[in-house]
């Protein structure tokens, strides 16, 4: 039921067995529906998490994206947190709160929509269900989806998993469901690639932390990658041809079709037009920052001045 102050209040049922539960094997979601989550999004989840109340043990959220034309693939592009209280008894979702953020995202991006909800932890708890019911009324027609984020890093991984509800039962309640798992991808663009790449590294050092590497450092780092993804396939290919590794088809077309484009250039020749690149690039960079000190020093000696 929902008061005047626009917070939505959810009893704890008495029994709620199904609604924690999660489909076993022989119902899972065919292949067809699919989920794709931009990285974004995480930052955001931990971020709320971080921001939490003293003594709130999960944190929720609305999830935005687009959806497909038959509503099978969801590209989850953004969400924002929603301030919610559980209890022993009843949670309490702010709905005002909710629905104005909603509002106000529509402004600035009018395509997306309201695809589902977040929460942090691993288990789906006995109000899961419950917020599961409200979203889904939001989405309209189409199956809201549910993201769950393991903040405790069990197994030093995130977690993060989707589902999408099904019904259980003869009558229709908001706690008669199922969790279904369905699939669920990162998309991410060339440029946030770098910033991805960037956090990776920073988890292998003691400080945990890293700076941005300069335009030589992403250039050496970019030629041993593809040192060792030819050394990969070249092994590979060897091992083809020595009879221990079965051929496939597919793999020999795609290799095959990544060495037709690749222009045949003589080593000696590669050679002299990386080098002359590379100086170009160095000389942009001796530029650059030249004109950086001038400008420093012109703007402190306007200040004497």
């Amino acid at each position: 039921m929902m008061d005047n102050s626009s917070t939505l209040h959810l009893a704890l049922p008495a029994v709620h067995t199904a609604a924690s539960a999660t489909a076993p094997p022989s119902l899972a979601q065919p292949r067809a529906f699919s989920t794709s989550v931009n990285p974004l999004v995480f930052f955001s989840i931990l971020d709320h998490y971080l921001r939490r109340n003293a003594g709130q043990d999960r944190v929720i959220g609305t999830l935005l994206g687009v959806r497909s034309e038959d509503g099978s693939e969801v590209e989850i592009k953004g969400c924002y947190p929603v301030p919610h209280l559980e209890t022993e008894d009843q949670v309490e979702v702010d709905m005002e709160y909710h629905r104005t953020m909603f509002e106000l995202h529509k402004q600035v991006n009018p395509k997306e929509v309201i695809v589902g909800w977040y929460a942090t932890g691993a288990a789906l708890n006995s109000y899961s269900a419950l917020i599961h019911d409200f979203y889904q009324k939001e989405v309209s027609s189409f199956p809201a989806v549910h993201l769950t984020m393991d903040t405790a890093l069990t197994n030093e991984r995130l977690g993060v998993k989707t589902y999408i509800s099904a019904p259980v039962g003869i009558t229709s309640k908001a706690d008669n469901c199922m969790f279904i798992p369905i699939p669920c991808d990162v998309k991410y663009f060339k440029a946030e690639r770098a910033g991805l790449e960037l956090l990776a590294n920073a988890k292998s050092t003691e400080s945990g932390s890293t700076t941005l590497l300069s335009d030589m450092d992403n250039l050496e780092q970019s030629v041993i990658e593809v040192q060792k993804m030819l050394e990969r396939v070249s092994e590979y290919v060897d091992s083809v041809l020595a009879g221990t590794v079965p051929a496939n088809n597919t793999v020999g077309r795609y290799l095959m079709d990544t060495v037709s484009v690749v222009p045949k250039v003589d080593a000696a020749e590669f050679e002299k037009m990386f080098n002359s690149h590379l100086q170009d690039l160095l000389m942009v960079i001796y530029l650059a920052n030249m004109t950086r000190t001038q400008l420093a020093v012109a703007k402190r000696l306007e200040k004497l001045m």
